[in-house]
């Protein structure tokens, strides 16, 4: 699945290329509040640019549904791509994303210009990647260069369904990287290999847990998730957050580790209070708590636990924070996985999400070698799954 061309093996010089792109950004009153993915798909696109290319942009924004809603036009994406960019970024102002404007747009474009089609989820066969909407796609393009790792495990139209009917089919910049640093690491990781998973639920990161026993060395468990292994050892987790479903499976887990000869670490103490509120009064408990007290974050001496076992990492991936981090007394535990993560010399993988959007906050996001910008695709990468989005592109 990772020996994928890209947009350094083809020549695009006078040809019309359809790119998709993650311009799913976060809006206020029309204005974009976060533009790192804008940013992050600017090398593919100058790229394209100055080779020549017909740069045809498209992506989703938010969750339309299948029909047009102009808070989620891609409009203002396009005033703030042509700053970036400093040339204009046409705007294809059609519902249902290939119409008049788009077409007309397109027959008219000169090599190195640059056009942005409608929000693709106005329409409905977007998501069910159904063919209709993916030939109207793939009639506006020589070639597709998917760039769009954030929608890499969906098979939409717009990312699988249109390169059944286009000859070549690339990845961008943006999407290498992806696929070298998770897929190196996963599969041929540098050791000791280190992975540090939180979070709220086990349910969601089962397959996870399973995959990375098979690969790592070391690994650790924090935030939410654990109270579930807690409960599992016959510790009183009083009213924090448990998935008692998954109790039999956390003993499993704690069992394939002991046989893998997996270093698995859970932590030792916990900061615990009686609501969910960053004013209430906390305290630090290791072993059992009250009846009516919930686990926040982690401990002082599991920050220091978590930290040691990554002092010799080289390649470390964590997805996941280790409490509510977005509340400040409960945030410690984040952040002290974020300093250790900064400070040692390894391959650092955040896996986009929460622990991206932590890792960015806290001020150590250039601290990271690699910030995936896929929350449920690096998760699904990490499970050992293949990306539809990956895998719809041209092989070497």
């Amino acid at each position: 699945m990772l020996n994928k061309k890209s947009v350094d093996d083809i020549n695009v010089k006078g040809k019309r290329v359809l790119v998709r792109c993650d311009f799913n950004v976060p809006l206020q009153d029309g204005k974009i509040t976060d533009e790192n993915r804008l940013v992050a798909a600017l090398p593919t696109i100058k790229k394209l640019i100055n080779d020549g290319g017909k740069v045809i942009l498209c992506s989703h924004l938010g969750k339309p549904k299948g029909e047009p809603k102009p808070e989620l036009s891609l409009a203002p994406v396009a005033v703030r791509l042509s700053e970036l960019l400093g040339q204009e970024v046409k705007f294809a102002a059609d519902n249902e994303v290939v119409g008049p404007n788009a077409k007309a747009a397109v027959e008219a474009m000169q090599d190195g210009e640059v056009i942005l089609l409608e929000n693709t989820r106005y329409r409905k066969e977007e998501t069910k990647n159904e063919d209709e909407f993916s030939k109207d796609l793939a009639s506006l393009a020589d070639v597709f260069v998917n760039d769009a790792f954030g929608t890499a495990h969906r098979a939409h139209c717009s990312n699988v369904g249109v390169t059944k009917y286009v000859d070549t089919a690339v990845v961008g910049y943006l999407m290498q990287k992806e696929i070298d640093f998770l897929g190196n690491a996963v599969n041929n990781p540098e050791r000791p290999f280190v992975a540090i998973l939180g979070g709220s639920k086990v349910s969601s990161k089962i397959s996870v847990i399973n995959n990375l026993l098979d690969k790592v060395d070391t690994l650790i468990i924090g935030g939410g998730m654990a109270y579930t292994f807690a409960k599992c050892q016959g510790h009183e987790i009083g009213t924090s957050l448990v998935e008692n479903d998954y109790l039999d499976y956390a003993k499993e887990m704690i069992e394939k580790a002991k046989n893998k000869g997996v270093n698995l670490l859970l932590p030792i103490d916990t900061v615990v209070a009686k609501e969910f509120s960053n004013d209430a009064a906390f305290r630090v408990v290791e072993g059992d708590m009250e009846a009516d007290e919930m686990g926040l974050d982690i401990g002082p001496k599991t920050r220091e636990l978590f930290a040691n076992a990554l002092a010799d990492a080289k390649t470390v991936v964590w997805n996941g924070p280790m409490g509510v981090f977005e509340m400040s007394n409960f945030a410690n535990g984040t952040i002290a996985v974020a300093k250790a993560l900064a400070d040692i010399d390894a391959t650092t993988i955040i896996g986009g999400g929460d622990s991206a959007a932590a890792v960015n906050i806290l001020g150590f996001g250039d601290k990271m070698t690699h910030i995936s910008t896929g929350g449920g695709a690096s998760l699904e990468f990490l499970e050992g799954k293949e990306l539809p989005g990956v895998v719809a592109a041209n092989d070497k």
